[in-house]
Parts: structure tokens; C-alpha cells; sequence
């Protein structure tokens, strides 16, 4: 369920180089400054493979980074380090600023580097913050075989090297074209993952809770512009209950706050119904005055939950499966609790503490309407088409539930309803991610609905929003 939809901040720090690029030359060269030098070494160590050159570093050049000296390593695994693509003309001799591209993905992200003025110079800050492709560097759209053979190469690349396991599956007018899985699902019963496998899908459930919603608009029981307060008569906080609508629930910009933090993590077996999480976050007050801004809300979407209880007279778990699963067919989807016994089911392994081991001491009792739950990439496929041949809701809908409402703060894309809505490399492209330890899913719906990409992985994030990245940059020109 933890998921940051769109954005990554890595860690602090800054960059600068010499390019040649495809359609010219364009010359930046590593100032001979502080700030360049200290760029320049730190990149050498980081990228190196040698753990005790990097230690070293750290420790002579940038004492305040020492304490973290094991994230670092497990960065480093996670995106093979960095490349240098272009230095920012803001960089002073005190701070560095570039962009650097990861070395096992298409991800960019904004580097900066601050040092001390005085000698010997020592990194205070070093960031980097994932941005959106520039269009500078804009990938090669392939033809079908080409991508198809690309993709096999780098998936297999990436499952000999530990770096994937899962499934991944693109389809074409609404069959797969690929579809291949990786990896095992279960480590120490040496099961291995198939296209059946179903994997957590972390806050990729919040794209079924929209639809719900929309469901019900659609079908006169709800309106957007009502107030929380309208079908959760007994809202503990009066401002939730009274300033909060449907609508700013479903774009994250009620100020309704996250769920994740202490207060989940000492209850966490506890919290066995929507109610049950709204007993324990329901006097909070708001983060935000409603409408003023977008920040991501698991809370929001379990509020929506429990309005889709009251609005429908069912269970969440029924609903959704009587209304969405159903309906679409999709037999492999479900949020049981994790007490029960789940056919199929893959054991999520994630090195958030280092060494890589079951997630099972993280997860909740049971999925929600803000994530949890489980499926398979076929399932997904099923829900993509259901969601184009317009099973579950009306064109006017589909439409009203995938649309950009509000930006995503410095990411270049808008989120819809439980919908993010981006364009990837000339293309349209509209679904939703999620990630959580040993957990990393994204469904992209593109070129309206001609091309569905779905990746899911029990590994850390982003080891399947990678992939999916790689394959939505380079579809087939619209």
C-alpha cells in the first residue's frame, strides 16, 4: 500500500560533462570548481563496485553522509549507478546541478552537489530527485518485433542478474503480444513465477475504488460534489466531514493525510475493516485547507471505501467483486486477509533491511480500498478491456474517471480519478502504479486503449515500474 505515485525523491545531491548528442554537439565540461570536484569523485565511487572506495569517500568528503552508508549500497544495486547526460548552467562553485540518468532504467533525475565554501570542501548536500524525460532525450519509438526482441533481451538481462522477478504482459487491440514471467514466487519451495501468479498490487487497488465510485455517480447514488460528511453521517472531525467532497477524495486534494506512521504500525493486525481505520484516524484534522493542493492520501481512498459501503449497502470486498471482478472477469483478484490461504499467491522478498527476506512482517491484515490487494497481469488485461469496451462504466465515465483534474507536482503529469494521466514519449498513457517491501506493480493504458502494458514483480519498487517505464517509452508510434 506505502506507494508515491509518479514521483521519487532518491537522495540529496548535483552534476556536469561533455555530450555529444544524436542531432548535434553540444559541449559541458565538469568545472575545474568544489563543487565539480566533489561531483566528479563521488560519481567515480558511487558508480565503482568496490563498497570499502565508496565507504572511504564518504568519509573523508562527506562526513553527514557516513550514516547512511548501507541506504546508499542498496541504491547503488537498485539503479547500477549513474550517468552524467547534461550540467545545469546554474551551477556555482559551491554547488553542482545536472542530470544524470540511471544506468539500469530510462529514469532521469536532477542532480545537485552543495559543498562547504571553506577548504577542504566538504559535501554538506548531495539530491537527486526523479524528474520525467526530458525531451531532449526522447527514446526511439520501435516497431512491434523490434521492442518485442528489446524487451525480451532486457528482461532476461535483469532476472539472471536478480534485479526482476515477476510478470509482464503487453497487449495490442486488447491481446497479448508479450508475455513472459521471471523469477520464483517462492524462494524456499523453489516455485517459480507463471502468468497465473498472482502478485500484491499495493495501491494499484485504488483504480478499482474509482471505478466503484464512478459506478455509483453513474448510477444516481453518489454526486462528486458532496461532502464526505452527506454518507459518513457520524464523521468524528467536523472540517473532514464538511469540507471534504467525493471528487477532492478522488484526486488527493482533500488534506486528508496518510495512514502509514506509528499509529499503523502498532495496529496494524488490528485494522481488519474500513471502519476500523476510520475509528483510529477519524478525529484528525486536515493537512491542507481542501481543493488548495494535491498530496497523495491513502486515507482519502479508505474514507472512499467506506462511502462506497454506505452508498451501496455492501461490503467494499463484495462490491468490488460483484461490480468490477465479476463483470470483467477476473477470476485471479481479490483482498483476502493475509491469515487465509490464497491459490497462486507469491511470497513478496524485499532488502529493505539489507538482506532479502519475506515482506510478511509488513503487510496489513488485509488489503483495502487504498491498496493491498492482489492480482495477476491477465486479470489486469481483463480490467483494461472491461474499462475500453466501457463493461463498467459508460464512455462519459471512462472518460470522467481517466482525464488529468490536477497536476502531480514537478512530475509533468495529471492525476484523473484514482487515475494518473501522463504523456510518455509522444504517447498517452493512463493507469496506475504501486509499491510497498517486496511488492512493485503499474498497469499503462495508452494510445486510447490500443496498447495495455502491465508489469508485476515480488520485489521492492521499482523493480516492475522499471520495466514498465522501458516498454511505454519506446510503443510503436501512435
Amino acid at each position: 500500500m506505502r506507494t508515491q505515485m509518479f514521483c521519487r525523491v532518491l537522495f540529496r545531491s548535483t552534476c556536469i560533462l561533455l555530450l555529444t548528442f544524436g542531432y548535434g554537439f553540444a559541449q559541458t565540461t565538469i568545472p575545474n570548481s568544489p563543487a565539480g570536484n566533489a561531483f566528479q569523485g563521488w560519481l567515480a565511487a558511487f558508480n565503482g563496485s568496490d563498497g570499502a572506495a565508496y565507504r572511504e569517500f564518504v568519509q573523508s568528503n562527506w562526513p553527514s553522509g557516513v550514516k547512511n552508508l548501507d541506504r546508499d549500497r542498496r541504491f547503488r544495486e537498485m539503479t547500477g549507478g549513474f550517468e552524467l547526460k547534461k550540467v545545469d548552467p546554474s551551477s556555482t562553485p559551491t554547488q553542482f546541478v545536472a542530470l544524470v540518468q540511471e544506468r539500469n532504467s530510462d529514469q532521469f533525475a536532477r542532480l545537485t552537489v552543495d559543498v562547504d565554501a571553506a577548504d577542504p570542501h566538504h559535501i554538506v548536500d548531495l539530491g537527486l530527485r526523479a524528474i520525467p524525460r526530458p525531451a531532449e532525450f526522447a527514446l526511439p519509438h520501435m516497431g512491434a518485433s523490434d521492442l518485442t526482441a528489446a524487451l525480451r533481451e532486457r528482461l532476461q538481462n535483469d532476472a539472471a542478474a536478480d534485479r526482476f522477478a515477476g510478470a509482464v504482459l503487453v497487449a495490442k487491440d486488447g491481446k497479448p503480444v508479450f508475455a513472459q514471467a521471471y523469477g520464483l514466487a517462492d524462494r524456499e519451495s523453489k516455485i517459480p513465477n507463471t502468468l497465473q501468479t498472482r502478485f500484491h498490487i499495493a495501491s494499484m487497488n485504488k483504480m478499482f475504488t474509482a471505478v466503484a465510485t464512478l459506478q455509483l455517480v453513474q448510477a444516481g447514488k453518489l454526486k462528486l460534489d458532496d461532502p464526505l460528511g452527506k454518507y459518513l453521517t457520524g464523521y468524528p472531525n467536523k472540517d473532514v466531514a464538511t469540507k471534504v467532497t467525493i471528487q477532492q477524495l478522488l484526486t488527493h486534494t482533500g488534506g486528508t493525510g496518510d495512514i502509514f506512521g506509528p499509529e499503523f504500525d502498532a495496529h496494524r493486525l488490528e485494522l481488519r475493516t474500513l471502519d476500523d481505520y476510520v475509528n483510529l484516524f477519524g478525529q484528525r484534522g486536515l493537512d491542507f485547507e481542501p481543493g488548495s493542493r494535491w498530496a497523495y492520501s491513502n486515507y482519502g481512498f479508505i474514507l472512499l471505501g467506506a462511502v462506497i459501503e454506505k452508498a451501496s449497502g455492501e461490503s467494499y470486498y463484495d462490491y468490488v467483486r460483484e461490480h468490477i471482478y465479476d463483470p470483467a472477469g477476473m477470476t485471479s483478484t481479490g483482498s483476502e486477509p493475509e491469515n487465509q490461504s490464497v491459490a497462486n499467491l507469491s511470497v513478496g522478498y524485499t532488502s529493505a533491511s539489507g538482506t532479502l527476506r519475506p515482506n510478511t512482517d509488513t503487510l496489513p491484515y488485509r488489503g483495502s480500498s487504498a491498496g493491498g490487494g492482489y492480482s495477476t497481469v491477465e486479470d489486469l488485461l481483463r480490467f483494461a478491456n472491461a474499462l475500453r469496451q466501457h463493461t463498467l462504466l459508460d464512455a462519459h465515465h471512462v472518460e470522467l474517471l481517466t482525464v488529468g483534474k490536477v497536476d502531480v507536482p514537478g512530475n509533468g503529469a495529471r492525476y484523473a480519478y484514482g487515475f494518473g494521466d501522463h504523456m510518455v514519449n509522444g504517447t498517452r498513457c493512463f493507469g496506475h502504479n504501486g509499491g510497498a517491501p517486496g511488492m512493485n506493480g503499474d498497469l499503462q493504458i495508452c494510445s486510447g486503449g490500443r496498447y495495455v502494458v502491465a508489469v508485476l514483480s515480488n520485489r521492492d519498487p521499482d523493480a516492475a515500474q522499471k520495466l514498465s517505464d522501458f516498454i511505454t517509452n519506446r510503443l510503436p508510434q501512435p
